[in-house]
């Protein structure tokens, strides 16, 4: 038999052992399509990644096709996971992790060493092919390990999806409201205009004292004011959702927001259908017990690798001209003389310590983080309520009385504008209520599912489910 079938036949079973550790492809491929499933199933929208240019050419289109019409939070939210570039990179390297979870699994490749020495006419040849006989021992102990961090890697990518849809969600909330604010902060600068022209000509005629023709003028100045503010609010929360979601100028210049936010739902979810869905496979407590499982693997690897962590054999060929060929098998091990692997199983038990508190403070700061998020979203429902079932509803009342008694002339025009005025604050403050409630829901929704982030500060001016399933079901 030839040196060279000496080698394949040595080959042949390290290549079929190697292919022991999967198809980085299929394992791309499955994780992908698990976390387009779990984005379907909580936003609405699946996860795409566009790897030609003919695909990033037809999702341009869908989105430009979405743009046409003003843009709701379901097609936000699609734009962002299967258009914006900062979301197409955290699909890419979601996927180069996955395939670099794949390659831990497999065997190290076979080393041949060759080696030529002539002296005159006599020639030695030696041809060894080795492996490691330790990696091969422990393959199902690394596939284990290797499934254990996809799990992790799984659980990080369905928290990225979260985090990027809340974002989304997020933005469109503000910039929708910014806008509708920015309305009502038109229609004051008009009004205000026409008081101060109309106190202007009544003290040229000398039917208006001076000082309330200067307090009519001091209004229109504040009104000016406040909506140049309200503008620079409104572009840049417009600008925050469109670098949210990954618009180009030229999509940018597309986009148009619907007049107002959604109305409230007619009742707040039940704490009882919060708790419900809380901990049913929430990610962050998840990923801390796919972490401790971890820990716990590699502890147990440690314990064999941590003194001997090289065992090489293979066959060995020796040629000699002139003389018989020598057959046998080469054995390297690495002698524990300097290091005994102490070291290593300390730092190991001490990570497996560290994680196993991990996991234990992520369930307290998961029940405290729901507690926390349910109770400012209870507190946005009541505020916003209150002000769509109590506010609004008596400043309407008074300024129907206002207009009777201007009608039948009991009060005069500026003492009606008057009224008006002391209407703003509550208008702004409505749409502040509301906006503040569907950031609070938003924030609700992630925190449920295992993504906390932060809830509105109640109280500051100028916030059914938003893209109209409930909430939580």
């Amino acid at each position: 038999m030839t040196a060279k079938a000496i080698r394949l036949r040595s080959v042949l079973p390290l290549v079929a052992v190697a292919a022991l550790g999967g198809c980085a492809t299929r394992t791309i491929s499955t994780d992908r399509h698990d976390l387009s499933e779990f984005a379907t199933r909580e936003f609405g929208s699946d996860t795409t990644l566009h790897q030609s240019a003919a695909a990033r050419a037809a999702a341009t289109a869908s989105v430009r096709e979405r743009l046409t019409q003003p843009l709701a939070v379901s097609d936000a939210v699609w734009i962002a996971l299967n258009h914006s570039p900062r979301f197409q990179q955290l699909l890419a390297d979601s996927a180069a992790a996955s395939a670099a979870t794949a390659q831990s699994a497999r065997l190290p490749n076979p080393v041949l060493r060759y080696a030529k020495i002539a002296a005159g006419h006599v020639t030695e040849i030696d041809r060894v092919l080795s492996f490691s006989l330790l990696d091969l021992m422990l393959l199902p102990q690394r596939r284990r390990m290797a499934s254990l961090q996809r799990a992790q890697q799984r659980l990080r990518s369905a928290g990225e999806v979260v985090a990027m849809a809340t974002a989304v969600r997020r933005a469109w909330i503000e910039a929708v409201a910014a806008q509708q604010s920015l309305v009502y902060a038109r229609q004051v600068r008009d009004a205000a205009e026409v008081g101060a022209e109309l106190a202007r000509r009544m003290e040229e005629a000398g039917n208006f004292a001076r000082i309330e023709q200067a307090r009519e003028q001091l209004f229109h100045a504040d009104a000016m004011s406040e909506l140049t503010r309200t503008t620079l609010a409104a572009e840049r929360a417009r600008e925050q959702l469109v670098r949210t979601i990954g618009l180009s100028r030229e999509l940018a210049v597309l986009l148009r927001l619907p007049e107002r936010l959604p109305d409230l739902p007619d009742e707040p979810l039940a704490e009882t259908i919060v708790e419900q869905h809380a901990f049913e496979g929430r990610l962050d407590i998840a990923l801390a017990r796919a972490e401790l499982e971890y820990t716990a693997r590699a502890l147990g690897l440690t314990r064999v690798t941590g003194t001997v962590n090289a065992l090489e054999i293979g066959p060995a060929d020796n040629r000699v001209s002139g003389e018989d060929r020598l057959k046998g098998y080469d054995l390297e091990v690495r002698l524990p003389i300097f290091d005994f692997g102490d070291a290593h199983r300390v730092n190991a038990r001490a990570r497996y310590l560290a994680s196993l508190n991990h996991s234990a403070a992520a369930v307290v700061e998961a029940q405290s983080q729901l507690r926390e998020s349910f109770a400012t979203y209870k507190q946005a429902f009541g505020l916003a309520q209150h002000f769509r079932d109590v506010v609004i509803p008596l400043r309407r009342s008074i300024a129907a009385q206002n207009q009777l008694l201007y009608n039948g002339m009991l009060i005069s025009v500026f003492e009606l504008l008057a009224d008006k005025r002391a209407q703003i604050t509550a208008v702004r403050e409505t749409i502040a209520a509301q906006r503040d409630f569907w950031i609070a829901d938003t924030a609700l929704r992630a925190t449920v599912i295992g993504r906390p982030t932060e809830g509105p500060a109640l109280g500051s001016t100028m916030a059914t489910s938003i893209d109209g399933r409930p909430p939580l079901h």
